[in-house]
């Protein structure tokens, strides 16, 4: 697909004997926030680790940015955001930020921008392990920006928050791609798919359906996304 940030053609990935995704294609433009949905189990996650060059493949290949997935090249234009929080409850929310920024590298300023996007001022002197849990979040997120990526794959980044925090999240990532960056999201709550410029439908290791969401509710005739994800369901796969 041209103009696409992440290429995913054929993939197949066996996990414990069993097959977790089965000859996967896909791609995901650039500039905007992709939607991958899905109950759970469905592949999602095997999905991104794959994307980011952490997951054995079967067969089939990823290419991002134009390179294989996993290549060093892609190490500090990538970020990868994973469900578990990924940072020290023991040290405060700037103190985090500032031992990643320096195994990065990353640039002077870096610190101090990345927690005025996730709106973590005025947290930013307090231990990590007294926040709430969507401040926790955003505080992963925030080490996820440090480098300003060029693609951020993130793992169900709303999970368990609440409908006020959510909407604050989907308003950086749109943020996030109006400066540029390409962001893969992922989410097994159907009502988050209109947020979406894109969305890819999956279920069993498979991809139902690829499009946007004006698209994908025409195709089916359904007046909701989950009544749409219902009918591609009981229609078959595409």
């Amino acid at each position: 697909m041209q103009g696409a940030a992440v290429e995913v053609r054929d993939l197949t990935v066996v996990r414990g004997g069993v097959t977790a995704l089965d000859q996967v294609t896909l791609a995901v433009p650039t500039g905007q926030v992709t939607g991958l949905l899905g109950p759970s189990g469905c592949g999602k996650t095997t999905l991104m680790r794959s994307i980011v060059g952490v997951q054995i493949v079967e067969s089939g290949s990823v290419f991002v940015l134009g390179e294989p997935a996993g290549s060093p090249s892609l190490r500090s234009r990538v970020a990868y955001v994973t469900q578990a929080p990924s940072v020290y409850g023991d040290l405060t929310v700037r103190g985090n930020l500032r031992y990643f920024a320096s195994i990065l590298g990353a640039e002077d300023g870096a610190v101090d921008r990345a927690i005025d996007a996730v709106d973590l001022r005025a947290e930013a002197d307090r231990l990590v392990n007294r926040l709430s849990g969507g401040q926790l979040s955003r505080v992963s997120l925030a080490t996820a920006l440090l480098d300003e990526p060029e693609v951020l794959v993130l793992d169900e980044p709303t999970v368990g928050l609440d409908p006020v925090l959510r909407r604050d999240l989907w308003a950086l990532f749109h943020r996030l791609a109006a400066d540029g960056a390409t962001l893969l999201v992922s989410s097994h709550v159907m009502d988050e798919a209109t947020r979406c410029e894109r969305l890819v439908l999956m279920r069993e290791g498979h991809v139902l359906a690829d499009g946007t969401p004006d698209a994908l509710l025409e195709r089916t005739g359904a007046a909701d996304m989950e009544s749409a994800f219902l009918a591609l369901i009981e229609g078959g796969r595409s």
